[in-house]
């Protein structure tokens, strides 16, 4: 008798497994800890909570729940068309940004198709390539830096998607706005450009792709709410591009791919401008503690301007284990060619101080 193996589509033989930060609940049951005395320190998450704004508004849907959401998103592209100043149908909105990033490689990639992106880019460009059984061309980058002539150089004829983070997830840095947009121009008019911007509330300035949307250019922008709104537990996040390229994805997208509170809480959050400002101060914040701190141990790290650092810190993997036990939990980045490396998330001043004194302790050892 056959196995299910034999049956499946052939790229999900190979299809590599998203690993996510492990859960507070997971690590206080391995390691026999109060939840209430770990913190997470390794999914990017904002340490402040979510939007009040947000949480307000998903508690009050919360009381609608038998009802399904609205399939469109109607209320929320439109308070994103007035932010962006764009149309509704300028928008198209996922579980999370994750999602957007799948339908685009729903809608546009086929086998024998090439994605270039970073070689230490964020790990969904690769999945999303390879679910739909195109190749990933990933193009390194030194000192883990994107190099934007490299990746324009490994443009072909079969490429057809190309990504850029800025910041990238999961080494930090950044790509100058003048730089992206020339990258942007650069590409033949049969390569669709994908800037992520998950973490770009965070920068005081970021590349406006709309000018070269409103010519023509395929360019699309996904940002989520994720990181700066805080609102990682719901998924929700969006797709900016030209009505035409929205109006493809919405023919793949699922029905009712966002729940109600999602929905509402998005919609809320985007009028917490306080919420979004004081993130951003402690963010600030933050990063200068967790590099004064590394420095002083004596540790390399990625000057960044996301809500994290990565760092190369002494036998990683026994320091992610130790730290786990410690109660901190945080990423290791071997699974993006970063042996050695951890990636610490910003959290509150405590929190920052508490990982530090924990690797002061290790390294002591």
């Amino acid at each position: 008798m056959g196995s299910y193996s034999d049956l499946a589509n052939r790229p999900v033989l190979t299809q590599p497994i998203y690993e996510a930060g492990r859960p507070i609940e997971v690590v206080a049951r391995d390691f026999d800890l109060d939840p209430a005395s770990v913190i997470k320190l390794a999914s990017n998450e904002n340490p402040l909570g979510p939007s009040p704004l947000g949480l307000a508004a998903a508690r009050k849907a919360l009381e609608v729940c038998h009802l399904y959401p609205d399939g469109g998103s109607t209320f929320l592209r439109e308070k994103l068309a007035k932010k962006w100043n764009l149309a509704p149908n300028n928008f198209v909105i996922g579980n999370g940004s994750n999602e957007v990033m799948i339908l685009l490689a729903q809608a546009f990639l086929r086998p024998g198709d090439e994605v270039v992106f970073g070689s230490q880019a964020f790990i969904v460009y690769k999945l999303a390539t390879m679910l739909f059984g195109a190749t990933a061309v990933e193009v390194p980058m030194p000192g883990f830096r994107h190099d934007l002539k490299a990746m324009r150089a490994a443009v072909t004829s079969r490429t057809r998607i190309l990504f850029l983070a800025s910041p990238n997830n999961p080494t930090g840095g950044t790509d100058e706005p003048a730089d992206i947009l020339a990258l942007a121009e650069s590409l033949p008019e049969d390569v669709l450009f994908c800037l992520d911007e998950a973490y770009a509330e965070y920068l005081e300035e970021s590349a406006d792709l709309r000018p070269l949307m409103a010519s023509g250019r395929k360019v699309v922008v996904s940002r989520t709410f994720s990181k700066a709104y805080g609102l990682a537990g719901l998924r929700v996040g969006y797709l900016m591009g030209s009505p035409e390229v929205c109006g493809l994805l919405n023919r793949v997208r699922q029905p009712f791919n966002v729940n109600l509170p999602a929905l509402a809480a998005a919609e809320a959050a985007l009028d917490d401008v306080a919420f979004v400002t004081r993130t951003k101060e402690v963010n600030a914040q933050g990063l200068t503690q967790l590099a004064a701190g590394l420095k002083a141990l004596g540790c390399e790290f990625i000057e960044g301007k996301a809500n994290f650092l990565a760092a190369k810190i002494p036998q990683a993997d026994e320091a992610f284990m130790y730290l786990q036990r410690a109660g901190v939990i945080v990423r290791p980045l071997k699974g993006y060619g970063m042996t050695g490396w951890l990636r610490l998330t910003v959290g509150t001043a405590a929190q920052n101080e508490r990982l530090i004194n924990e690797l002061t302790k290790l390294i002591a050892r």
